[in-house]
């Protein structure tokens, strides 16, 4: 029987809710949503250099539209600072507080509870198998869109060329 993608896709997209509805749960009287809650941990461990939008983006793969809302939230709930990066002043830093900094222990004992729910529920040859599978439909719909890019500007800079003649 062949994997349907359509539900692969819908299953991923389902386990990221579950995982988000748990985290805001467990984070709920700190008013955090699951996703606050990553980003915000994400840049606490990053308290030495400052955490980029980009950087974030890149980790996590949320878009910067919605990691900027996402970092609003968190300002206007008084976790989150943005400082000019001194190289460039275009470049944004994003830092911790010392009202994030107070949550960090219960920001990691949130993510150690979703391990020990890992754990009791897949072996460690499951978990592997799982991020070992997890990384390959990654790595080869990342091959399959770059090649689109690929040809998606290859195709554009024909028609300017055409254009032009």
């Amino acid at each position: 029987m062949a994997l349907d993608i359509g539900i692969l896709a819908q299953n991923n997209r389902q386990i990221g809710i579950q995982l988000d509805l748990w985290a805001s749960r467990e984070l709920g009287e700190k008013q955090l949503t699951g996703r606050q809650s990553q980003v915000l941990l994400y840049i606490l461990r990053h308290a030495d250099t400052g955490a980029s939008l980009t950087a974030i983006h890149r980790t996590y793969g949320y878009s910067k539209a919605t990691l900027s809302g996402l970092i609003k939230q968190l300002r206007n709930k008084g976790y989150v600072q943005v400082e000019h990066c001194q190289s460039d002043d275009r470049c944004k830093l994003l830092y911790g507080t010392e009202k994030s900094r107070q949550l960090m222990q219960v920001l990691s004992e949130a993510n150690e509870k979703a391990q020990l729910w890992l754990d009791k529920n897949f072996t460690p040859e499951e978990q592997r198998e799982i991020e070992r599978l997890q990384q390959k439909i990654l790595l080869q719909l990342s091959k399959l869109n770059a090649c689109k890019q690929k040809e998606a500007t290859t195709r554009e800079k024909s028609d300017t060329t055409a254009q032009a003649i």
